[in-house]
């Protein structure tokens, strides 16, 4: 075989040597592109479901805000849950709109049961104990020394007893209390957080503390 020969036969062998390099290079980025191509796709169909029900709970329906619901032949909104309190107050009927007569007329709904004056005896002591005292003498410990309570020491002048021998609860109906929760009156603020039901319970348990019901 002459030089030249050789040379070529040399020169070709490196060139499929080259050429083969070059594949087997761009076949490992290739195959780990088909690979993570095949398994994005068993991961993407679960996606796709044309609107119908899965048992999958990421493939659920999911109801938003102010939808329709038909629940029992009846299409409903998206609600609060029951016993909440919606931003701005409760649903119940706006008692600022009476007149004070109607206001006091306001008759009392719950009965004075064991369970209504546990009720009030824990709403009393959440809410209003604060300012007129466990006992409902006027002596919270935010109130401050008044002729009702002339050890206070806290910082609101003049709270008035509900309970006790200088009561103003007795003189009062139970819908003008029930309407000064609801609104508030004077210095006493708002206590729409209080739901409407549980406001007579919370009357219920004055009652009890001046003697006019049972506890």
């Amino acid at each position: 075989m002459s030089a030249s020969e050789s040379a070529s036969e040399s020169a070709s062998e490196s060139a499929s040597e080259s050429v083969g390099g070059r594949v087997r290079r761009l076949a490992k980025p290739t195959m780990v592109l088909g690979l993570l191509a095949v398994a994005g796709s068993f991961g993407c169909w679960e996606q796709v479901d044309g609107g119908k029900w899965f048992p999958q709970m990421k493939r659920q329906i999911a109801v938003q805000a102010f939808e329709i619901v038909e629940y029992r032949d009846q299409g409903q909104g998206f609600v609060p849950p029951d016993g909440t309190v919606p931003v701005g107050g409760s649903s119940d009927p706006d008692v600022s709109a009476l007149s004070l007569a109607e206001q006091d007329a306001l008759e009392n709904p719950v009965p004075a049961t064991l369970a209504s004056l546990k009720n009030g005896e824990v709403l009393f002591g959440r809410y209003c104990a604060a300012c007129h005292g466990t006992g409902g003498l006027g002596d919270g410990p935010v109130a401050a020394s008044s002729p009702f309570a002339p050890d206070a020491s806290g910082p609101f002048q003049l709270v008035l007893p509900i309970a006790g021998p200088m009561s103003m609860s007795k003189v009062f109906s139970d819908g003008h209390i029930y309407t000064t929760i609801t609104m508030g009156r004077g210095r006493m603020p708002s206590y729409k957080r209080i739901l409407p039901m549980e406001r007579w319970d919370v009357i219920n348990y004055v009652r009890a503390l001046n003697g006019q019901g049972v506890r």
